[in-house]
């Protein structure tokens, strides 16, 4: 799909923008604190319903004001599209779509496909587990908006959980209780405790054996693109292999979904559990743990505790990898969802995703730029934040778009080619 303008209303830095944009390269340059990965950060918003700078709302919003709009024109399928989003905090968002209401702000999820890599990334390989999961649920909700469903399911299941073993620690300790239905409060909370140990294995079986998929198919992409990104014979076009045959190049990158469910099931590297399978398992450990969660006053087993395992040359990278090779690893992943989603998808008649590149360049040495160039020339539409131009690789072929960002503004080049053929 190809995004055509963007106009922002009170967002973040623009009191009002209405930005133009062609196929191809663009690329917004502008020195820091500008506004460039503000454009960007909105376009992932349609894309996600979330920022990847922020976890709140309310910094979205310009200062002095209380909404913030985002509208946007695709070409999705040969067919025009229709994105609006006011974005308000503290209240709920709303959305239309080809200028109908949207009743839940979810069903936007899956009709904007991106893929964003940015200097924050390098938290996939060395932050925390949570980083990697919403890693893992926000291309899993473009592939399949479904599970976002599920998801939060799990989540509103989740936090009535925890509230009760909350609650039973305290009476465990000493606090008092009243009677329910003639009920001790201790046998009332253990009764109501097993209705959400079967509530949070239904949904959490379903989410987790989704996410295992997912890093399945994702597996063989993730390889491959780090030794496109890592060696500069992998970047060679020439290299440029159909899914079927990466899976059979050897990488010294592997990923691999980690739970303690499957580690319960015994699960082979790649196997795939039924769901059913992965609920008895999940509820039996549940069960288990059900002292040291009352005591913890937390839930201790389930997908908001599993993780997604980064290694190279077989090793954890997260403490091993360098600098370099945490940045190849980031932006491998990116790339194999990119690939994911372009090769694997595509029959859906949606189209190659757009490919957001935020302030990437300035972070990579120069052959890892480079190669970077050479993988993505030829993407239907890359958008590109750099605060120099210069650092633009000269391996990034064809024309592009420059945008000169100033604060609160953006607006093309003269005819807006940097190089190339003018439009």
């Amino acid at each position: 799909m190809q995004l055509t303008s963007l106009e922002l209303t009170d967002f973040r830095s623009y009191p009002h923008l209405d930005l133009p944009v062609r196929p191809g390269i663009t690329v917004l340059v502008g020195r820091n604190g500008q506004g460039k990965t503000n454009v960007v950060e909105a376009l992932w918003y349609l894309a996600t319903l979330s920022s990847h700078r922020v976890p709140h709302d309310a910094a979205l919003v310009h200062r002095g004001s209380s909404t913030a709009i985002v509208r946007a024109s695709f070409v999705r399928a040969g067919r025009p599209l229709q994105v609006d989003l006011e974005i308000t905090p503290g209240r709920a968002n709303r959305a239309r779509l080809q200028g109908q209401n949207v009743s839940r702000l979810r069903d936007l999820l899956g009709e904007v496909r991106a893929v964003l890599f940015a200097p924050e990334d390098l938290g996939l390989v060395k932050g925390d587990p949570e980083g990697r999961r919403r890693f893992l649920d926000e291309l899993l909700f473009v592939i399949a908006p479904r599970y976002a469903s599920v998801k939060a399911d799990y989540d509103r299941v989740l936090k009535q959980r925890s509230n009760l073993l909350k609650q039973m620690r305290s009476m465990r300790r000493g606090g008092s209780g009243r009677s329910v239905g003639g009920l001790d409060p201790a046998e009332s909370a253990a009764s109501t405790l097993e209705v959400w140990d079967q509530q949070l294995a239904r949904h959490g079986a379903e989410l987790l054996r989704a996410r295992l998929h997912l890093v399945n198919r994702l597996r063989p992409h993730l390889g491959y693109s780090y030794l496109r990104v890592a060696t500069d014979e992998g970047a060679d076009s020439a290299l440029d292999l159909p899914p079927a045959q990466r899976g059979e190049v050897s990488s010294p990158a592997d990923v691999a979904y980690r739970s303690a469910v499957l580690d319960e099931l015994g699960a082979a590297p790649g196997e795939l559990p039924p769901t059913a399978q992965i609920h008895d398992a999940l509820l039996a450990l549940i069960a288990a743990r059900h002292d040291e969660e009352i005591d913890r006053g937390v839930t201790l087993t389930g997908p908001h505790r599993d993780d997604l395992e980064i290694r190279l040359h077989d090793f954890p990278a997260k403490g091993y990898a360098s600098h370099g090779e945490s940045w190849s690893l980031a932006l491998a992943l990116r790339l194999a969802s990119y690939d994911l989603l372009r090769l694997e998808e595509g029959d859906l008649g949606d189209g190659e995703p757009i490919l957001v590149l935020d302030d990437v360049f300035s972070e990579l040495d120069v052959h890892r730029r480079e190669r970077l160039g050479r993988i993505v020339t030829g993407a239907s539409q890359v958008l590109i934040t750099t605060a120099n131009d210069s650092d633009i690789p000269a391996s990034l072929e064809g024309s592009i778009q420059l945008v000169d960002v100033t604060l609160g503004h953006a607006v093309p080049r003269g005819d807006g080619t940097a190089r190339g053929t003018a439009p």
